[in-house]
């Protein structure tokens, strides 16, 4: 789809693509202090080196083991499964990697690509080389790798396909060069291998071909040091490009109970199909995906490059086939971050759910079905904590869905809020996207299961019903009582539980309203304060969370106590902006007081300056707030929230189990020099529509 303009000038027209992205800055040179570029189609995650044939790191979906240090479930590092090396003259890229030179790496956003070039000097010859690499989105167990090979002289040039499961935890448990009963293997191998503590298996299946020099019968050696390598040996021409193609199938056991027999299936499949219709599936899926572009019109580029980078990191770490949601980092590690160990977290169904939605809804039900599949998990949570309903857990092991957050698992003590988050997110989604089934078998019990908890954590005061001994967003070393944003979520959810028993004719618990109606909010004056015996200098003290409640969780205020609440947070922003999480909300939230200067500002401080590094990895912590913390991204609290002000905070939507024209709740308001904020497809109720939202009008969905 593109854009025609008429030049001021006359001189014809000039076609602009309005859904390609802009793509972050071609990086050059190696040796920086940032992360490696994050490939993903949110079944595998890849951290793929500025010099890629190098190993890199691996997660998949559903894959899990016992945590070195800690002991506990978390997401475990998998074979890398697109290693490589090279060899002129004997004389190996991995031996010298001290001779090369002329590093350059490229990320196409709109196909998901990375482009990778390097220079090779060895033995008196000089290879230059490109490599480029994608996850397939159709084919989601598919990494993809083409090396570009070429020397400015005859040699004799060695070329390597490596699955590399050197710095995995675990151990192989089988592999094969062959394929049973048949006479030629159908792959170069497989590789079932167990996480540490046996907690789960993967399996990983390769192919490889190289084009160029004619027919070539590769060497294919047992499993040797942890690696299945398939080399080949040739003479090479000078100034005749060679070509070395490799794909992989990695699965989790979360998915196939022999998962490197299936591995084996799946990449048999894509030497089948090849690697270039593989590719032109993956651009076109990416297509289908950018006619969701937020375009910000108005806006400077650098915005525009910002909101592009954040949908492509976000829609690039979900799938409809996950079989364990996402991490807060998405399907990225790196060795100097590790906190959170890759369990699901309320950050994903908070920040990162609201978008999706409708732009990527069967992600989106993904990443609830994982919550769906493990809900026994969370009614037994509820039992030892000596409740009732279901009580989901602080953090999430991947494959459990039990509590697994490290001991003695001080935060899982009185974190609350997380039922609440996620039952929120299970009604939002069946309000966005209109479907009554999901609404029956999925949201229901989710919301009922929920709201029973809620009536076992409540105590009634003479002020109304309290939680007491509560943990906020703000992890504070005690707990307090009646934390704001933990009483405005269980409001939201039990209104919404007793809405959705209606609407199915189904019997809510009396006791939901009353405690709906009744719930105490600390305040002072006409403002929501953080908890009871809330100071403004105490520890955390200028953590927004009432405004999370307000937006985007939806708690209805009137409008002097909006305002009120909105004044006395927004006035301390300076002394929370560059935190992770609630940072990128704080546009939003200004904009709620109709100070468009205001919002561009806090939407720069707490969303523009959190983006830095190779390709506009969005790190958790701002760096020259917190220049202690490592480097640790993508961050998809602040991903999700600054995409969730786009779509909903500045256009004043407010998704709904009405018709979408009554979604709208005020008219937009957006940062100050931005004119409208444009969506081509929007998915919402299961149609697609188009997102018109111009300053100072009321926005408007499009039906297509």
């Amino acid at each position: 789809m593109t854009w025609r303009f008429r030049c001021s000038r006359g001189r014809g027209w000039i076609s602009m693509a309005k859904n390609t992205p802009i793509n972050p800055p071609a990086v050059t040179g190696a040796g920086r202090r940032e992360l490696p570029a994050y490939v993903s189609n949110g079944l595998i995650g890849l951290r793929v080196r500025d010099v890629p044939l190098t190993t890199g790191m691996t997660l998949l979906s559903g894959y899990s083991g016992e945590h070195y240090e800690r002991q506990i479930e978390a997401a475990a590092v998998a074979p890398y499964p697109i290693a490589g090396d090279i060899a002129l003259d004997g004389a190996w890229l991995s031996d010298k990697s001290h001779q090369i030179s002329d590093l350059q790496q490229a990320y196409d956003f709109s196909a998901g690509e990375l482009t990778s070039r390097f220079t090779f000097q060895a033995e008196g010859v000089s290879a230059q080389v490109e490599v480029l690499t994608f996850c397939s989105r159709v084919d989601p167990t598919l990494v993809c790798q083409e090396v570009s090979i070429t020397v400015d002289k005859g040699c004799s040039l060695g070329l390597r396909a490596i699955v590399d499961a050197s710095g995995a935890d675990g151990r192989a448990l089988r592999h094969s060069r062959v394929t049973p009963g048949e006479p030629e293997p159908s792959t170069d191998g497989a590789l079932l291998w167990e996480s540490a503590g046996g907690l789960s298996t993967c399996g990983v299946a390769f192919v490889s071909q190289v084009l160029g020099v004619g027919d070539q019968q590769p060497t294919r050696p047992p499993l040797r040091d942890q690696r299945l390598v398939t080399e080949y040996g040739f003479r090479a021409r000078a100034g005749r490009k060679v070509r070395l193609r490799q794909i992989a199938s990695l699965i989790p056991s979360a998915l196939h109970t022999l998962p490197d027999q299936q591995a084996a299936r799946l990449a048999a499949k894509a030497a089948n199909d090849g690697f270039d219709k593989i590719r032109q599936q993956n651009r076109a899926a990416w297509d289908e995906l950018w006619k969701g572009r937020i375009r910000l019109e108005g806006a400077e580029d650098r915005w525009q490059s910002l909101a592009d980078a954040a949908f492509f990191y976000l829609n690039s770490s979900v799938h409809a086939s996950s079989p364990a949601s996402t991490s807060i980092f998405g399907l990225a590690t790196w060795h100097d971050y590790h906190y959170y160990f890759g369990h699901v977290m309320w950050d994903i169904e908070a920040f990162a759910v609201p978008a999706l939605c409708m732009l990527q809804p069967e992600a989106a039900r993904a990443l609830l079905d994982y919550r769906s599949s493990r809900l026994d998990a969370a009614r037994q949570n509820a039992r030892l904590m000596g409740r009732r309903g279901i009580q989901f857990p602080w953090e999430s092991a991947p494959t459990s869905g039990q509590e697994a957050a490290p001991l003695p698992g001080t935060a899982a003590w009185h974190e609350d809020h997380v039922s609440l988050d996620v039952a929120r997110a299970f009604s939002l989604y069946a309000d966005a996207t209109g479907d009554r089934e999901f609404l029956r078998t999925r949201a229901w019990p989710v919301l009922a299961g929920v709201s029973e908890w809620i009536t076992t954590r409540v105590s009634k005061t003479g002020r109304g019903y309290a939680i007491n001994e509560s943990m906020g967003i703000a992890e504070r070393e005690n707990p307090v009582d009646n934390a704001a944003f933990t009483n405005m979520g269980a409001v939201v959810v039990l209104r919404d539980a007793v809405r959705v028993a209606a609407d199915l004719n189904l019997s809510a618990d009396p006791e939901w309203t009353r405690i709906a109606d009744g719930m105490a909010l600390p305040m002072r004056g006409k403002a929501v304060i953080s908890h009871e015996a809330y100071r403004v200098d105490e520890e955390k003290g200028a953590t927004p969370d009432p405004l999370m409640g307000l937006f985007p969780f939806g708690y209805r205020l009137d409008p002097a106590e909006e305002k009120a609440t909105l004044e006395f947070y927004l006035g301390m922003a300076q002394d929370y902006i560059g935190s992770p999480m609630l940072s990128a909300l704080y546009g939003a939230w200004a904009a709620r007081l109709n100070d468009r200067r205001l919002a561009l500002k806090l939407l720069d401080e707490g969303y523009g300056q959190f983006c830095t590094g190779r390709f506009l990895q969005t790190l958790e912590y701002r760096a020259d707030r917190f220049p202690e913390q490592p480097q640790a991204g993508p961050f998809f609290a602040n991903i999700g929230g600054f995409l969730t002000a786009l779509l909903f905070g500045f256009t004043g939507l407010r998704a709904g189990p009405d018709a979408p024209d009554a979604w709208v709740e005020r008219e937009c308001v957006l940062p100050e020099g931005w004119t409208s904020i444009e969506v081509d497809r929007l998915w919402i109720c299961g149609q697609a529509m188009r997102l018109v939202a111009r300053q100072g009008e009321t926005a408007r969905l499009i039906p297509l």
